[in-house]
């Protein structure tokens, strides 16, 4: 494999990385992503092509709006170069072929739903069942496995439902979104049931250190609302690249 092919993909990643900011700031407010077009979040001036170049903007403007000069939440930037490098790390990892596509793929839900959670506490239907039918869908063409996806969807989807009803029949309340169960049923049909049962372990893991951590820093102590989706997220990463490595580690110690 050539440079061509991580190159391209960096420089689409992060053209893909300005598109996942529309997503994340209108979809929780049930806004169109299509229009009207990009504009300033302070002013509400409409931001021309020249202003919306990927990084390259960000910098040349020096952060600030130029029409208000309202500062540019480093969000943007951090998510287009975020999702840069992912896409340069998948290219490396697949090479060109399905595999790519199909991870390009995940990664682009992952990425929105991911911020998303973090702001809101929410994960839209439009990126975690969507995801699930597109999981599906690429799980026929050739190279993939529709009966894992389909599998790993059921499992891991009902995995959660029935750890999150026991929950709140056992506790009272409710301890775990509707959004995840989507989220982990959407992740087991793009990786499989594997996939989706360490998902749900590793980011049970990372769930747990992080609201101990939420908790500490916070004042509402076992009440502290904790974000689960971005946790199931990075998990499904762990569990997409070295998945099959832990699974072996775990049956045969090797």
């Amino acid at each position: 494999m050539t440079a061509a092919l991580p190159v391209a993909a960096f420089l689409v990643g992060i053209c893909m990385g300005s598109f996942f900011n529309v997503l994340i700031h209108r979809l929780p407010r049930e806004e169109s992503i299509v229009r009207p077009g990009s504009r300033c979040p302070a002013c509400g001036r409409s931001i021309p092509p020249w202003e919306n170049i990927p990084l390259a903007s960000f910098v040349f403007l020096g952060g600030k709006c130029s029409g208000c000069g309202g500062k540019i939440s480093l969000r943007y930037p951090a998510v287009e170069l975020l999702t840069g490098i992912g896409y340069l790390l998948l290219a490396v990892a697949d090479g060109p072929g399905y595999t790519l596509f199909r991870d390009v793929a995940f990664f682009s839900l992952l990425v929105p739903i991911t911020f998303i959670d973090i702001d809101h506490r929410i994960i839209p239907d439009e990126l975690s069942i969507g995801g699930l039918a597109a999981g599906l869908l690429l799980s026929f063409l050739p190279g993939g496995d529709w009966k894992g996806s389909v599998v790993g969807g059921v499992l891991g989807g009902g995995i959660l439902y029935a750890t999150a009803a026991a929950y709140e029949k056992i506790t009272g309340r409710e301890g775990m979104g509707g959004g995840d169960v989507k989220l982990i049923a959407m992740i087991g049909a793009f990786i499989g049931w594997k996939g989706a049962l360490f998902t749900i372990f590793i980011g049970s893991i990372l769930g747990v250190a992080g609201g101990l951590f939420a908790m500490r820093k916070g004042k509402d102590g076992l009440k502290t609302a904790i974000p689960f989706g971005p946790y199931l997220c990075a998990a499904a990463l762990v569990a997409r690249f070295a998945g099959e490595a832990l699974w072996s580690l775990l049956l045969t110690g090797k």
